[in-house]
């Protein structure tokens, strides 16, 4: 049975095909999904001893716009009607602003694969929200990461086939793959 309301939560700094199998099964799980970018602006990126790295502006070469561009676009290629779902802000790093942006009810759908993904299980499931594990991976059976991604980019290396088309237009168009250089290159 689906549920009426799914929501659904990433970084997605760079929205690549692992992504994509998550959002597209979210989205056969609702009829509505709310699509949650987390770490919406430098204020709400905030990470655990366990995770520093997604702290860095170098894991974080995106605005919340762009990735929201990206996300859009992504599933209207896949044909997703865009009366089907939303984009909104997710600051699961600061978990007392996070229903400024969903709402409590609905099912929370997640996938787990490494010790982040437990701890912000963990969030979700102290703040009492209805949650439905997709899947439990490891991190090597993932489909791909945007830190392969942009470590790709960065080395000069083919990375088109780990993005949706519509993705890896938007990142040439926009230039974003320069910033992407440039950023690694300030370390």
């Amino acid at each position: 049975m689906k549920n009426k309301l799914g929501i659904i939560h990433g970084r997605f700094q760079i929205l690549h095909n692992g992504h994509l199998e998550y959002l597209l099964e979210g989205m056969k799980k609702c009829e509505y999904l709310l699509i949650g970018i987390s770490s919406p602006d430098s204020d709400y990126t905030k990470y655990t001893a366990s995770n520093p790295h997604r702290s860095l502006d170098s894991a974080n070469p995106m605005t919340y716009y762009e990735r929201f561009e990206m996300i859009r676009s992504a599933m209207l290629e896949c044909s997703i009607p865009r009366e089907k779902f939303d984009i909104v802000p997710f600051p699961i790093n600061v978990p007392e602003k996070l229903f400024n942006y969903v709402p409590k009810e609905g099912k929370y759908l997640m996938t787990l694969y490494d010790e982040w993904s437990y701890e912000k299980y963990e969030i979700l499931s102290a703040l009492g929200c209805d949650i439905d594990v997709m899947w439990e991976r490891t991190n090597d059976q993932k489909v791909t990461s945007g830190t392969e991604v942009r470590s790709k980019i960065i080395h000069g290396e083919p990375w088109g086939n780990l993005v949706p088309k519509s993705v890896y237009r938007f990142i040439k168009e926009n230039e974003i793959d320069k910033r992407i250089i440039h950023i690694s290159k300030e370390k």
